[in-house]
């Protein structure tokens, strides 16, 4: 029989009910006016669902994490990657970090990774990619990316393999995957750790599979610019339950004991184990295996995420029909604008739309991206162009196989711009017009001179 609906349930139900009204008058849809409306390149995309997530969670008062995120990690690692295991971290970044933290740890023996060792990964990309693997005084091995695709040039993988080489760390550039087929192949070849960088990438698949199956570990950010958001976030997705295990150590200050928050005892030894020189019986809950962080996120915002998994296909629809409205109108620019391309064999779930300005056109990169800012189009460059070229990798030891040629030229000649779900047929059509006006302006200066 059902219990009786307390007082407490009455009010919330209200209080739920009460913010369902309020997203309704604070939040109302705004028709885009072209001229005057900006055109973001990403931003929160969220409904009254979204709202009343935020808010339930709240009503519990368990700010760390609990109810939620545990669904959430069920979920999303079920639902979108197809893996048993997802662990939630405040960050992107944290994610990449928890993920390359895993791999050092002294329980892989021989195929941990150590202070001198070498990480293939790429010089077009974001910092917190790479930065993992300096921090713990590994060599990162840069290799330039292809142009268009913005990925990783595989031909020079086997060139970067070296006795020293334990693990490739790359990211899915802007949605689009790279060339899995061939690096999971060189990983397995040569007894490598995988990590792929899927931040930008949820829903993008290659050979029909999502992207992360092929890694040890994929990662994951919630940032309200990425596909779906908890305001900040991140996730570290495996199959591997040693690798969970590892993962969630780092994550929880390098604890050994995996009960979760409020429980105890679940391996049944709490007080009845031998760990290094103390003391036999040493609380389980209080023994550290690994040196760790803590980088769990609240409850309130896995409430987000649990509601914007819903909308996570109808997101991923909506980023591709815009990048598709925009190859299709700015097709004929090829003049002037190399346009993206995706990677053979992949359904990108694009994140932005990258533009390279060729070098021979009568206009550069930086004019156009200050065109475009002053007509409210937002722009961004292609994250760090040439990692190298950044003031803080000035000194860093590293290796760099072939030239860098492209990182260069991504970070002279290329920027991206929006295609996320805020983005309306509207939005995209003023989008190529001013594009269109760019081009004519350019030529036009061309001729009269």
């Amino acid at each position: 029989m059902d219990q009786p609906e307390s007082r407490a349930d009455a009010l919330r139900a209200q209080i739920l009910q009460l913010t369902r009204e309020y997203h309704a008058e604070a939040f109302p849809d705004r028709p885009f006016e072209a001229g005057t409306t900006n055109v973001p390149v990403s931003g929160r995309v969220f409904d009254a669902e979204d709202l009343t997530h935020l808010v339930d969670s709240s009503l519990d008062f368990w700010l760390t994490t609990g109810r939620f995120a545990h669904q959430f990690e069920r979920r999303f690692a079920k639902e979108v990657f197809g893996r048993r295991h997802a662990i939630l971290v405040n960050s992107g970044s944290s994610a990449n970090l928890v993920a390359f933290s895993a791999l050092t740890s002294k329980k892989l023996g021989s195929k941990r990774i150590k202070p001198g060792d070498e990480v293939i990964t790429v010089a077009t990309g974001f910092p917190t990619t790479v930065n993992p693997a300096i921090q713990y005084g590994a060599i990162p091995v840069f290799l330039d990316v292809d142009v268009p695709t913005y990925n990783i040039d595989v031909t020079h993988l086997q060139d970067a393999l070296s006795p020293k080489t334990r693990a490739v760390m790359i990211a899915h550039t802007l949605g689009n995957p790279f060339d899995l087929a061939t690096v999971s192949k060189f990983c397995q070849d040569n007894d490598l750790w995988l990590v792929e960088d899927c931040c930008d990438a949820v829903g993008a698949t290659y050979d029909g599979r999502h992207v992360g199956h092929w890694g040890d570990f994929a990662t994951t950010s919630f940032y309200p610019a990425h596909h779906i958001t908890m305001g900040e976030g991140g996730a570290v997705i495996t199959n591997k339950g040693k690798m969970k295990v590892l993962a969630e150590s780092f994550r929880d200050w390098g604890r050994d004991c995996w009960c979760e928050p409020g429980k105890e005892d679940t391996c049944g030894k709490r007080f009845n184990q031998q760990f290094g020189e103390l003391p036999h019986g040493y609380d389980h809950k209080y023994v550290y295996s690994e040196i760790g962080y803590n980088l769990k996120l609240t409850d309130m915002q896995a409430a987000v995420g649990v509601a914007q998994l819903d909308k996570l296909p109808g997101f991923i629809d909506a980023r591709k029909r815009n990048f598709a409205r925009l190859t299709e109108g700015l097709s004929d620019l090829d003049e002037l604008f190399i346009l993206p391309e995706a990677t053979p064999n992949s359904d990108p779930s694009w994140f932005g739309f990258p533009i390279a300005v060729r070098r021979e056109a009568p206009v550069d990169r930086n004019a156009v991206v200050r065109h475009l800012e002053e007509r409210g189009i937002a722009t961004r460059l292609l994250f760090a162009g040439n990692l190298l070229r950044q003031p803080a990798y000035k000194d860093i030891e590293h290796r760099v196989v072939g030239t860098l040629d492209n990182a260069d030229f991504v970070m002279e000649c290329v920027f991206w711009i929006g295609v996320y779900p805020g983005l309306s047929d509207a939005h995209v059509d003023y989008v190529v017009d001013v594009l269109h006006e760019i081009a004519e302006g350019a030529f036009h200066a061309r001729r009269a001179s």
